[in-house]
């Protein structure tokens, strides 16, 4: 078998394997690598050492595999026939449409490693690597030079069919594989994603200071939230999909992932006083094999107390002073500022005001 026609097998049986895109990039540092140590020297990455630790491991992958031939990026659809977060009930909370199922790194790591088990038989025995969002890979900067999106201004992939809404994985290997080329901008003059950031954390187009970003905040982010930063939080308890949501490419919603991304029960626009309420066991349950276990209930509940804050409700006065008696500081000094807010709310909109206003912002998008 000659080098492209094993390259259209890998591919073909990634597809086979359940992936709906798929791509190979050589070893060689993709452009956007340039861009990301920039990035990470501007501070846009924060509090994430997983990302800035370590960069001149990130910058040159034969350091660490000095066998590498080839990167097999695939991508897995995960939406599903919701709601988007601009058209939800407007005092309801909002976790991010990927985390409302299974664990997307379980998921796609199962995938890939069946993947790699096929190819095995297939090829023999060569060497590789499975990362599913882990490892030394800035996965966007590969997976945009295998072609499985352009570059958005939002910083998200793009793929025409499946929008910025797929997980990323990849097989290093060192197999001999014929590259792909990128794909070419989609974004054009549309600065739709721009001008919707709750906190103006897209700083310019492509470029996300992290610090800002409402998923960064809610997830990444360990501490206390900084205080001018809260009421732009909204309903967001885990996560943000405002810059997708209002994405062109993904209102045409063509694909739609499986059933382990579908909701589970009261996650999709949950009940913020349901959320209040949960305890250590209940967290554990209702989050077992979830992505929404990385902030711990103690991160979770810090960021329902500000979404209480921020919607208000007949329910959200004794909710937040629920939290205010937490065993978890954390949870207590964000509870104070969501009864400081609900005591005295500014510029206070109706619950029908507001499910008005989000049918406008909705309709003209």
């Amino acid at each position: 078998m000659n080098r492209e026609s094993r390259s259209e097998r890998v591919k073909a049986v990634a597809l086979e394997t359940g992936f709906d895109l798929v791509g190979i990039a050589g070893p060689e540092p993709p452009p956007a690598l340039a861009f990301f140590a920039d990035w990470v020297a501007r501070g846009h990455a924060g509090e994430m050492e997983y990302l800035t630790k370590q960069p001149d491991r990130r910058q040159a992958l034969h350091r660490i595999f000095p066998w590498a031939r080839s990167i097999v990026c695939v991508g897995l659809q995960y939406d599903t026939p919701r709601p988007y977060s601009i058209a939800a009930p407007a005092r309801q909370g909002w976790l991010s449409r990927y985390a409302w199922g299974d664990d997307y790194h379980e998921i796609m790591m199962k995938m890939l490693r069946a993947f790699a088990a096929r190819l095995l038989r297939e090829a023999g025995p060569f060497a590789y690597r499975a990362y599913v969002d882990t490892g030394p890979l800035v996965e966007r900067a590969w997976a945009a030079a295998a072609g499985l999106g352009a570059w958005g201004k939002n910083t998200c992939l793009i793929h025409p069919e499946h929008g910025s809404w797929f997980f990323l994985g990849e097989l290093i290997t060192d197999l001999d594989l014929s590259c792909d080329s990128p794909r070419a901008d989609l974004c054009g003059s549309c600065r739709a994603c721009l001008d919707a950031c709750p906190t103006g954390a897209l700083r310019a187009p492509y470029v996300l200071d992290a610090t800002r970003c409402i998923s960064y905040l809610t997830i990444e982010l360990k501490g206390t939230i900084p205080s001018e930063l809260r009421a732009s939080l909204g309903r967001h308890v885990f996560g943000c999909d405002v810059c997708q949501d209002v994405c062109p490419w993904n209102r045409r919603r063509r694909r739609a992932g499986g059933s382990a991304f579908e909701p589970r029960d009261g996650l999709c626009s949950p009940a913020l006083h349901d959320l209040a309420a949960v305890d250590d066991d209940a967290f554990r349950r209702l989050f077992r094999h979830s992505a929404v276990k990385r902030t711990r209930r103690r991160g979770l509940l810090r960021n329902v107390a500000v979404a209480l804050g921020n919607t208000g409700g007949d329910r959200a006065m004794a909710a937040a002073e629920h939290l205010s008696r937490d065993p978890e500081a954390l949870v207590r000094e964000h509870a104070r500022w969501a009864l400081s807010m609900l005591r005295s709310p500014p510029n206070a909109e109706s619950e029908s005001a507001v499910e008005s206003r989000q049918a406008r912002e909705l309709k003209g998008k």
